[in-house]
């Protein structure tokens, strides 16, 4: 949590993946205000947190879809 009582982005990013959700950049962008969703990954991913991604692909545009390895998505924290 920031000193003002509102969670950073990644803290909402790990939220969303720890809930067992997969996010994309346009969810990111939607529930936090997160501009670049690569960016806390590689934190978290660094962290040690096994977050995976899905390339999809819709209307000719390509985007990542990230989420959380299952056996991290179960409760075991890295």
């Amino acid at each position: 949590m920031q000193e003002d009582g509102s969670r950073s982005q990644k803290e909402w990013v790990l939220d969303m993946l720890q809930r067992g959700h997969s996010i994309t950049p346009l969810d990111a962008l939607n529930g936090c205000g997160c501009l670049r969703l690569s960016a806390r990954i590689y934190e978290l991913r660094r962290k040690g947190y096994d977050i995976r991604a899905v390339l999809e692909k819709r209307r000719g545009k390509q985007y990542a879809r990230y989420y959380l390895a299952r056996e991290q998505a179960n409760g075991q924290d890295a």
